[in-house]
């Protein structure tokens, strides 16, 4: 099936090439070497977030290539271009971790815009970090044309001394160092050996978790996203991927047909089974924004709830993402999440196929303990809770995958800090006390502004010890390669004059991942009181990206959005 018809009369870029009046356009595009017949064939954008900032894109721009030739080979034009990254490993542990959740809001806007400026037809989206998984996939949604997201796979695993080791191991190597359990020599040699290849991340944290999420939800081609950055079958997928995306012009099967209330409780599933990032809980509510569809943080929380967590992927775990691709891949985790009445198999999904049909040739393999059956998980609920009291009546996150369930209630009194920084400062230093509930405030979408994630002092922590001897909130995030007992997302966040703001040195926490509570020893008087006394806190986003994010980003519960969403369309581009 292809479009050779030069029938152009409801695709978008008839706009820019059809017609008399259309001649100058079609003089650009004859500038960059096309013929009369590209020029009147369908316009594909091929997006990648390629750049030179770490190993997650390097590979991005390799891959494109061989997406622009799957949709030549079907008859479409394919017009490549690039938008941003920012890299979480780059950006942590200092002020440039602001940056990381706006840039998702830029992706899917520099996406949207592009293809809107230049009225392209379809869309192929390559994304290799954690905010461009979500953000690619948010455009697709937003635009509506028929689209295909591909990963740029994940990175192997690094080997220090006979061990397999990833970018997590030098996190937690820096408290080690602290503490005097490390050299400077042993850690010099650690950094040079624990990233080997290009491609993200290589366990269960937010790149791997949202990569799972796009074949779970439907976007992403089967197998697609598991197989790591150097592996050559990559190619293979994309120029299938480059194909196929001239199939659902063809058929005029969009993101919005594949993205549905059903395919989202799909995706939040496969998250809460694979013990994947507390992000996903940020970034779900976001795409389905985009569709106009309501899915909030307890909505998300609900699903992982009721879903078992059965594939043994680090931090948590033993395995990352290579190791699960060659025993079978994220369909060997959909296969028995669908069997045991956990996936709605009725989905559509980007081959023109429901997840069902998708499924039906995936055989079970015995020969492996990566994943296990869905009757015979590593524990009945998921790897991710939702948690809910009088210190967060807009809910947070916690990551309990690995944890056993007597480390999963902890009780102590708080230890403020108003902002990363100092908390960490109090960590390496170790002036903090076993027992404690460390909080760091301000850290939210607004109040950060950019609710940067806290992976340096979380796992400075394990490098000391004390990972399961203290437990840390904040209105911020946790990356997905944090562990132990840390809750992300606390909301109302403090710049809002949230619970979290009021709190003191010494107020009593309890955090009970069981019973999905976090609660405050203190009265609703109480609370009353500080709130007549608590004042805003000013920060230095006063100019620039992040003052105009502060402006406009809503709260976590529903994503951390920054536009009225699908809800308040009149029209999507797709229909222009």
């Amino acid at each position: 099936m292809d479009l050779r018809l030069n029938n152009k009369s409801k695709l978008p870029s008839r706009h820019v090439t059809e017609g008399p009046d259309r001649a100058p356009h079609r003089s650009y595009l004859y500038a960059m070497g096309l013929t009369k017949e590209q020029i009147h064939q369908p316009l594909v954008g091929v997006a990648s977030c390629w750049n030179e900032a770490a190993p997650c894109n390097i590979s991005l721009m390799r891959q494109a290539q061989a997406v622009k030739k799957g949709v030549a080979a079907a008859n479409g034009t394919p017009r490549e271009f690039c938008t941003i990254t920012v890299t979480d490993g780059i950006a942590m542990g200092h002020a440039g971790m602001r940056a990381s959740l706006p840039s998702r809001e830029v992706i899917a806007d520099s996406v949207e815009l592009t293809m809107r400026g230049h009225a392209y037809d379809a869309l192929v989206g390559l994304a290799g970090c954690d905010k461009s998984l979500p953000g690619m996939m948010m455009a697709m949604v937003r635009l509506n044309v028929p689209s295909i997201f591909i990963y740029g796979g994940s990175i192997l695993p690094g080997s220090f001394r006979g061990k397999p080791v990833t970018v997590q191991d030098l996190f937690e190597a820096v408290g080690k160092v602290a503490v005097g359990d490390m050299t400077l020599d042993d850690l010099d040699e650690l950094e040079q050996v624990a990233c080997p290849s290009a491609g993200a991340c290589g366990a269960q944290f937010t790149a791997n978790t949202m990569a799972t999420v796009s074949e779970a939800i439907g976007l992403a081609l089967p197998y697609s996203a598991g197989a790591p950055a150097p592996y050559e079958i990559r190619d293979r997928f994309c120029m299938t991927a480059g194909e196929k995306v001239m199939e659902l012009l063809a058929k005029n099967i969009r993101p919005r047909d594949i993205v549905t209330r059903k395919s989202l409780e799909n995706a939040a599933a496969a998250v809460a089974a694979s013990g994947g990032s507390t992000n996903a809980a940020l970034h779900l509510p976001a795409i389905a924004h985009e569709c106009g569809i309501a899915f909030d943080l307890f909505d998300v929380a609900e699903i992982f709830r009721r879903t078992p967590y059965i594939a043994d992927l680090k931090p948590g775990g033993r395995y990352v993402a290579k190791d699960m691709f060659e025993v079978g891949g994220i369909p060997l985790l959909i296969k028995t999440l669908l069997d045991h009445g956990f996936i709605h198999g009725d989905c559509m999904t980007v081959t023109g196929r429901t997840i069902a049909e998708n499924m039906e040739k995936v055989a079970w393999n015995p020969d492996q303990d990566v994943v296990r059956a869905a009757n015979t998980p590593l524990t009945p609920t998921g790897g991710v809770v939702g948690l809910r009291g009088n210190l967060a009546p807009e809910g947070a996150i916690v990551k309990v995958a690995g944890m056993p369930p007597e480390k999963q209630v902890f009780t102590g009194p708080a230890r403020v800090f108003d902002g990363e920084e100092a908390c960490f400062e109090a960590v390496q230093n170790r002036t903090y006390h076993p027992g404690e509930v460390l909080v760091i405030r301000y850290e939210g979408p607004k109040g950060g502004p950019g609710m940067r994630e806290m992976l340096s002092t979380t796992a400075a922590l394990y490098g000391q010890g004390m990972g399961d001897k203290v437990a840390l909130i904040t209105d911020g995030r946790f990356s997905g390669a944090t562990r132990g007992f840390c809750v992300g997302h606390v909301g109302p966040e403090a710049a809002i004059g949230g619970p979290i703001g009021l709190l003191k040195d010494g107020d009593v926490i309890t955090l009970d991942a069981i019973k999905g509570t976090l609660d405050v020893a203190l009265s609703d008087e109480e609370f009353a009181e500080r709130r007549k006394a608590w004042t805003p806190r000013t920060n230095s986003a006063t100019s620039g990206y992040l003052w105009k994010y502060m402006q406009t980003v809503g709260p976590a519960v529903s994503g951390a959005v920054t536009h009225p969403g699908g809800a308040q369309e009149i029209q999507t581009y797709a229909d222009i």
